[in-house]
């Protein structure tokens, strides 16, 4: 099945209004249709998410802007890059480091190359910024519209726990996700086939029954390859990836999975 965000946006207006006014009161109507397909043995029985599916990180751009005016767009851009580039590279070349190490440590390049002074107490309050995350607006509306269908929820995250745990706090998310799954357990990245595998393991389903939600176009090809049916929250509004594999759905928020989810 593919569904991209067109199609979602001309199916589901009304019942995407709807979910952000209501809340979780939308779940019995919005998520009929999925409750009756798990009702008739409907396959879909868990979501696993990418963190940043949840977490909004822009604030903590934009504190870069306020710490180095005029900067903080191109510190920003390469500390992204470089922040996904290192876990790639540390599985290829198996030196491991957690998350938070390699996020720090894409902070010093994208400063040095920047040629912005990072000092210790501005590199402090931009590290910590990943430590207080808020989700975005659909979020909380959207996961309890799933909750209220029956669908088990969990992180699949390459952020360290304490990570996840901390923004999860800071979002107001607690009691929402059955799991916080880590790839730091396990010592690698998405897209890791074994990172993958965490969430059939941690469930105890098959692989057809999880939809994952990746927040990046490559996170989306990699769970695509590994089997999952895959929605990729393109909240960026990017190009899809010149890879092989393409998510079976593309949406811009939770309201979309959650369409996307009731119809699979």
């Amino acid at each position: 099945m593919t569904l991209d965000a067109h199609a979602i946006d001309a199916a589901g207006p009304r019942r995407r209004h709807l979910l952000q006014l209501t809340g979780s009161g939308l779940a019995a109507g919005l998520f009929a249709s999925s409750a009756r397909a798990q009702a008739d043995g409907g396959s879909v029985k868990a979501v696993a998410f990418d963190a940043f599916v949840t977490f909004d990180p822009r604030p903590v751009f934009a504190r870069a802007e306020q710490l180095f005016p005029g900067k903080g767009a191109e510190l920003s851009n390469l500390w992204r890059i470089r922040q996904f580039e290192y876990t790639w590279l540390r599985v290829v070349s198996q030196r491991y480091a957690d998350f938070w190490t390699v996020t720090e440590d894409a902070l010093r390049f994208a400063a040095a190359a920047a040629k912005v002074d990072l000092t210790a107490d501005k590199r402090d309050e931009l590290m910590g910024g990943f430590l207080a995350l808020k989700a975005h607006p659909d979020v909380l509306p959207g996961l309890q519209a799933l909750r209220g269908a029956g669908i088990r929820l969990a992180f699949l995250s390459n952020m360290t726990e304490r990570m996840l745990q901390a923004a999860i706090h800071s979002a107001g998310l607690e009691g929402l996700f059955e799991h916080v799954l880590s790839t730091d357990t396990l010592r690698t990245y998405k897209p890791d086939p074994r990172a993958y595998q965490m969430a059939i393991d941690a469930f105890g389903l098959r692989r057809e029954e999880i939809v994952f939600a990746a927040f990046g176009g490559w996170d989306a090809a990699g769970a695509r390859s590994f089997g999952y049916r895959t929605f990729w929250a393109n909240r960026l509004k990017l190009p899809a990836e010149g890879l092989d594999a393409k998510p079976d759905a593309i949406g811009d928020t939770l309201a979309d999975l959650v369409t996307f989810v009731g119809r699979t």
